[in-house]
């Protein structure tokens, strides 16, 4: 097999077979979402979104949240497993047999398993039929031993007995507008039953099960968590100070809530930090703002619909022979094969053997904005198996902050190296808690030849290179002020294609009708403006540059065409003519799309004005996403 140089050294995060993002892919979450169905959750004492709807019950505000989290949940954490539990029920559906305890589920689908269409759309009709087949009831009364938040408790760690607590991540969330559970039983009873049901949650906490609530209040009392739930969930001091119960007046403030609790910091990397003299301690990575891209296409069988598995095997081209032994690279130098096994390669590969080394500190003058390539990666210390990480992190971070110093330290892979800087932050605090956390940001450096620099512009060899005036740089700032946008922040704005195209799979998967309408926030705000102040600023800045005997419409037609132009034109319309020799509607219809070349997959998307860059998987994705199929 002739070697692709390109592909032996190409790096690791390009590479979907790396180890390191395969751990990372592997690591999921197994959630058990615990739903109260007394009878008080049915009340509607909360105000619909909607004017014309009527109010809405707590019931049906904890069913739509889970159901907007478990949308997102498929798109962007797809292999993490869920179970939807609800107690103080009057039928009961459990493997313990419990009473009180109703676990939803649907054909097909183990009670903790991925969530699935039919499952979401199942319990996105679950109210209509819920009090006539399920029923509601209070579950602790006064005179009767039966716990249902105890059995609620225990049939949720039953379910999250699935799986390992080092590979995956186990937690229970408690939807409940009942602050206090056992408020009708008094003495020695209520005594009782508040021990066991903490020592059960004691229990499930020693396995490595993390217990969260979503309380909902009622509107004339807020939820009390020092009642009872503070000892549950271990909230005491600041904490249950600044603990802040979700608002049952409105629907999006507990999706708010629901959406804090289920983004959970995942650890990119660990990486060994080798400070000097042989001292390393152990750091954490994590991944901040990155770009959203979509997900792979999955294959599937046209008859039972299961994912198609590859198997590649190779053949000898003398005997016909199926090759029993691993096959070799070869690269041929000078009219020879040289063969290379898969042992020699990555060898090849390695450069380095060290993760993360300290080779000295700089000013931070010295580390500029152009020097940052790509968006920044954040480090914590971690004493999970180096015990003093911690310290030495921290006595390394006050240290830089007080010198005003950012560490240079190599960052390298088996086959790939990078110098970095190591930034350090300190922590800010406001009112309402950290806005950032202590630690280090990881800003990969650029190499000598990555740096271009700027070429000054000239209109002629002898003409003097324009510049602008002090009024027409007046004119220009008044214009910035006035169309600046306040409070500017990257989650204001939503990929408008990324949006469509996940809602069109929602459509799809859930049998949908009507696709949910998309908001393309990225348009020009016409309103705004259209407002007297900004167009008198655009006024006058024109008038400042180009005078009051400009017109537009003159100067439309003489544009020069430059040969780029032409050629880009050319090409443009011969993709049109070729493309139009294919049924593509027949093809992607059929699959047939991958039996397609690269170069006939790009006249379509030369076509129609879209990139033509990636892979032919790539090249498939953004066709069918451009048809809406």
């Amino acid at each position: 097999m002739e070697l692709d140089p390109d592909d032996v050294f190409r790096d690791d995060e390009d590479d979907p077979e790396n180890e390191a993002l395969r751990q990372r892919a592997s690591s999921k979450e197994l959630v058990v979402y615990l739903v109260d169905a007394s009878p008080k959750m049915f009340s509607t004492n909360c105000p619909s979104e909607q004017e014309d709807q009527k109010d809405e019950s707590h019931f049906r505000i904890a069913i739509s949240c889970i159901l907007e989290s478990l949308k997102t949940q498929i798109i962007n954490r797809s292999y993490d497993e869920v179970a939807v539990c609800f107690f103080n029920t009057r039928e009961k559906k459990n493997l313990q047999d419990l009473n009180s305890v109703f676990v939803f589920n649907v054909a097909d689908r183990e009670f903790l398993d991925r969530p699935t269409a039919k499952f979401i759309k199942e319990l996105s009709r679950l109210e209509e039929f819920f009090v006539k087949e399920i029923g509601s009831q209070h579950g602790i009364v006064s005179g009767s031993r039966e716990n249902s938040l105890y059995n609620a408790l225990w049939v949720a760690q039953a379910l999250l007995r699935k799986g390992s607590a080092k590979t995956a991540d186990k937690r229970i969330l408690i939807f409940t507008d009942e602050d206090d559970p056992f408020g009708n039983i008094k003495g020695g009873a209520k005594a009782d039953m508040t021990r066991t049901t903490l020592q059960r949650v004691k229990d499930a906490q020693d396995l490595g099960i993390s217990i969260e609530l979503l309380p909902l209040s009622q509107l004339d009392r807020e939820f009390n968590v020092s009642l009872f739930y503070a000892d549950l969930i271990g909230l005491q001091g600041e904490d249950l100070a600044q603990f802040v119960p979700a608002a049952g007046e409105r629907m999006e403030d507990m999706k708010y809530q629901l959406r804090k609790r289920m983004f959970k910091k995942r650890i990119v990397r660990k990486l060994t930090f080798s400070v000097a003299n042989g001292v390393s301690i152990e750091v954490h990575t994590y991944a901040f703002i990155r770009p959203t891209v979509l997900g792979s296409i999955t294959w599937l069988d046209s008859v039972t619909n299961q994912p198609i598995k590859i198997e590649r095997s190779f053949i000898c081209a003398d005997t016909g022979a199926l090759m029993q032994e691993p096959p070799k690279h070869f690269q041929t130098y000078k009219n020879q094969n040289v063969k290379f096994s898969v042992e020699e390669l990555s060898e090849i590969k390695r450069v380095s053997t060290g993760q993360l080394r300290l080779l000295g500190f700089k000013p931070l003058s010295c580390l500029k904005d152009y020097h940052n390539l790509r968006p920044s990666t954040f480090i914590f210390p971690s004493d999970e198996e180096v015990i003093g990480s911690t310290r030495i992190f921290i006595a390394l971070h006050r240290s830089m902050i007080r010198l005003n110093r950012f560490a240079v330290a190599f960052y390298g892979t088996s086959s790939h190296s990078q110098l970095v800087a190591l930034v350090a932050q300190e922590e800010i605090i406001d009112s309402g808690g950290q806005v950032e956390p202590p630690g280090m940001h990881m800003i990969c450096l650029p190499y000598s030849d990555d740096i271009r620099h700027a070429e000054e512009l000239h209109s002629g060899t002898n003409a003097a290179i324009p510049r602008a005036n002090e009024d027409q740089i007046k004119k220009a700032a008044a214009l910035i002020k006035r169309i600046d946008l306040k409070d500017f922040s990257v989650y204001q704005f939503a990929n408008p294609g990324l949006q469509r195209h996940y809602a069109i799979l929602q459509a799809l998967a859930l049998e949908e009708d009507d696709l949910p309408e998309i908001k393309d926030e990225t348009v020009p705000d016409e309103e705004g403006l259209a407002r007297p102040g900004v167009v008198k600023a655009i006024e006058e800045f024109k008038l400042s540059v180009y005078g009051d005997k400009y017109d537009e419409s003159d100067n439309a037609g003489h544009k020069k065409v430059s040969e780029a132009s032409k050629k880009r034109k050319a090409l443009a319309d011969g993709a049109v003519q070729k493309s139009a020799q294919y049924n593509w509607d027949a093809l992607a219809d059929s699959g047939k799309l991958k039996d397609l070349t690269v170069v006939e997959l790009k006249f379509y998307l030369s076509a129609h004005d879209l990139p033509v860059s990636g892979k032919k998987e790539d090249l498939v994705k953004r066709i069918l996403t451009h048809m809406g199929k």
